[in-house]
């Protein structure tokens, strides 16, 4: 028996022997597409377009700058950066109250259409449908306007992201002030 036959001796195991007596499993793992491709996971739902009516605009006045402020004051501890930054969430306030506001003006316009054309056809029933929806968007306009006024004066629903930003910033400002200067010995 030659030298290279020893390692290809095969026993009733399905296996090889190795040079002290046990077996080796000569059987290859099966490989698969996922041991070298990571595909990309879909969502579930299909992603829904963004809406830009009022709803978004509540949810971008319900979110909370504090961690964003505190963050930013770490970085960069200087208090024109905090007035930069909430003259930057004044901007962003500003253009998604822009982008509702056209959302609406081109809602209205659909809606005065269809009013229009189901009249013609004698849908009494849809048209009083149309004008309870053009009253609600109207009163959704209303607000949007009272929104942005205050937002103008730095009052009203506007006034809690820039609040929070502010909050955070000082919040980094003491936080620093206290790990550095504070809490060295004397």
């Amino acid at each position: 028996m030659g030298l290279f036959n020893f390692f290809r001796h095969k026993d009733n195991h399905n296996g090889a022997s190795d040079l002290h007596g046990g077996l080796v499993n000569l059987e290859r793992p099966e490989m698969t597409k996922d041991t070298f491709i990571q595909e990309e996971k879909l969502p579930a739902q299909p992603v829904q377009e963004k809406i830009w009516n009022i709803g978004y605009l509540y949810e971008f006045l319900s979110q909370n700058y504090e961690g964003k402020g505190y963050d930013d004051a770490l970085r960069n501890p200087d208090s024109s950066h905090m007035d930069q930054n909430v003259l930057l969430i004044k901007n962003e306030l500003g253009r998604t109250i822009k982008k509702v506001k056209t959302f609406y003006e081109d809602y209205m316009e659909e809606i005065d259409f269809h009013i229009e054309s189901r009249s013609r056809s004698g849908m009494i029933d849809t048209v009083d449908e149309l004008k309870m929806k053009k009253g609600i968007a109207q009163s959704h306009v209303e607000k949007l306007l009272e929104i942005e006024k205050d937002s103008h004066n730095d009052t009203g629903d506007g006034q809690g992201i820039l609040m929070s930003y502010t909050r955070g910033f000082k919040n980094g400002l003491s936080a620093i002030s206290h790990h550095s200067i504070l809490k060295r010995p004397i």
